[in-house]
This record gives C-alpha cells, structure tokens and sequence, in this order.
C-alpha cells in the first residue's frame, strides 16, 4: 500500500510530464512503415518525452486511414491501450465552441479532428502538438498564440 507521501510525489511527476496534442498524421505515419512520414515520426517519437493526449476524432480518422491493414489498426488501438494516447472526452458544453471554430475556418476548410484538438489545447491549456498539418499554422488559440508543432 502507498503513503501518502509516495501519492504526494507520484502526483508531482505527473504534473511535471509534458502533455501535448497529437494529430491524426503522425499517428498514421508511425503505424505505417510505407508512409513518406514513417521514418521521422518514428525518430521523434523514440526521444519524445510527454504524455500524449488527443481526442476521438483523431482516433476514428487514424482506424480509417489504417483500413488498409487490421493488424496495424489493432497494433494502433493496443497503443492507445497500453497509454500511448490519452484520450480527451468532449462535454455537450464543448459542441458551441466547436461549431464557433468550424465558422471561423471555413474557408479552410477545418475539420472536427483539428477543430476538437484546438478546443482540448484551450480546455487544459496544452500549447503544443505534434502533426503534420499545415492547418496548424493558421489556427489560432484564443490568446492569439498558435499550438507549437513539436514535429
């Protein structure tokens, strides 16, 4: 059984582990050997130290694009079993600010896996990200900052 100091200081060295955001493309490119992306995602992630965080819709769009093989999808899904990914519920509350982003965008036009990224950096004040998408050096959080692409 744990005391209260080993919580106290398991606590603490989660708080200190970077977290930061993931998109669907560098998911896809290191479950992917074939992908042009393959090969830098997978250096990254080999020093990438931080906890990893994304939403359902990057989970959905990556078990899409992985269709092409069920044992990298199942490959991929272990991962986010074993930790690889924390995944972030969205509140009914969260649906406004995700239809106000989706019409600041349109001419992108944005996504629901981008657009639901944005609003998880803004929920838990995460700014950076991992990705492959140069949508992310047009979408803007609410202080007027970008996210900051580790990648």
């Amino acid at each position: 059984m744990e005391t209260a100091q080993q919580l106290i200081n398991q606590e603490s060295k989660i708080k200190s582990v970077k977290r930061t955001l993931i998109d669907a493309g560098p998911i896809i490119a290191l479950f992917d050997s074939s992908d042009q992306y393959h090969k830098r995602v997978f250096g990254f992630m080999k020093t990438f130290e931080g906890r990893l965080i994304s939403t359902w819709p990057v989970l959905t769009e990556v078990c899409y694009m992985l269709d092409f093989s069920h044992k990298a999808q199942i490959d991929f899904l272990d991962w986010v079993i074993q930790g690889g990914i924390q995944v972030c519920n969205l509140e009914q509350w969260q649906i406004s600010r995700i239809r106000h982003t989706f019409e600041t965008y349109s001419d992108l036009p944005a996504d629901l896996a981008d657009v639901t990224l944005i609003e998880v950096a803004e929920s838990l004040s995460i700014r950076s990200i991992i990705t492959l998408d140069r949508d992310f050096n047009v979408y803007k959080l609410e202080n007027g900052n970008y996210l900051g692409n580790l990648l």
